[in-house]
């Protein structure tokens, strides 16, 4: 029964990975050749806020394009060296992304603080069209990645989500800077609209980078609530006390748990086969799907910890060596 259920899990992972990919690819591709434009129009008509939008488009670019890599190196099987293939890859690509927006954005505070001193003379007219247009593109991206892709659980799809987003309030800022310049001759308006891109730059890096550093330090995951693991466990019947417990996330969307479970001694083995169909069953629900449990008797569990510390795993593997010998 267990097998059946990560065999269908597996199937809908695979299936929400393809799409994903795909999805990341069409984005990808409107950005850059979108970016581009935008680099030789903010040149052209000297708009700070149009190059700090392009300098994020840039990173959106990256972002996406690293993502549809981390996508295609994730279906590399696994293999003798990397066991759990090469999903991890998707998190790196996320501390990427995210590290990759914190430096754009310091380097737009540092050019905006500049032009409020110096201001510069700006083609408002090209600016204006150019950030419009910019506008309707990101519109578009994101309602493609949020159609076609996984973005509630996938970091790698949030990411490219959130960089996308934050670019559309870019464009927005550069058409408000364009007519605060065209009307008002404010010409600060322009430093300004790219300050405030950048701090939504930083946002959103600093929320990615932090995510995914989580997932890297196995941290437990986002969307499991410790305790009510602990309490599920704990009420399967014929589970006695449980300890050793670890949940991590693999890569977005699959999360792994181990744990020692301590039960009667004279259980027999279709006994026990049937309290683990249980728990995979019930951690299913819980969002894992991975499960792997090392059973115990009454009598020679020693260990009471519900967290093991692995600094004392070397006495604890020792106590337990003994107590075998003497048994």
């Amino acid at each position: 029964m267990g097998h059946h259920h990560d065999h269908n899990h597996a199937h809908g992972h695979d299936h929400t990975h393809g799409a994903n990919k795909k999805t990341l690819l069409i984005a990808f591709i409107i950005i850059t050749a979108y970016m581009i434009v935008e680099v030789i129009g903010g040149f052209m008509t000297n708009s700070l806020a149009l190059l700090s939008d392009a300098g994020h488009m840039l990173s959106d670019s990256i972002a996406l394009g690293v993502g549809v890599a981390a996508f295609a190196m994730a279906e590399k099987a696994a293999n003798n060296t990397k066991t759990f293939g090469y999903k991890r890859f998707e998190i790196l690509a996320a501390v990427f992304n995210g590290v990759t927006l914190i430096a754009i954005a310091i380097f737009i505070f540092v050019e905006a603080i500049q032009r409020f001193f110096e201001p510069a003379e700006i083609a408002t007219g090209g600016m204006m069209l150019i950030a419009t247009i910019g506008l309707i593109v990101n519109i578009i991206v994101a309602f493609i990645l949020l159609r076609g892709g996984d973005t509630h659980d996938n970091l790698n799809m949030r990411a490219a989500l959130a960089h996308v987003i934050s670019d559309m309030l870019g464009s927005f800022g550069a058409i408000i800077a364009a007519l605060l310049i065209m009307f008002f001759n404010w010409s600060w308006a322009d430093p300004l609209a790219s300050i405030i891109v950048a701090v939504l730059v930083l946002r959103s890096g600093l929320a990615v980078t932090k995510d995914a550093v989580h997932v890297l330090m196995e941290g437990t995951p986002t969307n499991v609530e410790f305790d009510d693991i602990v309490q599920t466990i704990e009420a399967v019947p014929m589970v006695k006390k449980i300890h050793d417990l670890h949940i991590w996330t693999i890569t977005s969307g699959t999360n792994a748990l181990s744990c020692h479970v301590v039960v009667d001694e004279d259980l027999t083995i279709r006994e026990t086969q049937a309290v683990l169909e249980d728990l995979e069953h019930q951690l299913l629900h819980k969002n894992i799907a991975h499960v792997t449990v090392q059973f115990e008797s009454t009598k020679t569990s020693h260990h009471n910890e519900l967290l093991c510390d692995l600094n004392d795993e070397h006495d604890h593997h020792h106590d337990h060596d003994h107590g075998h010998a003497h048994s």
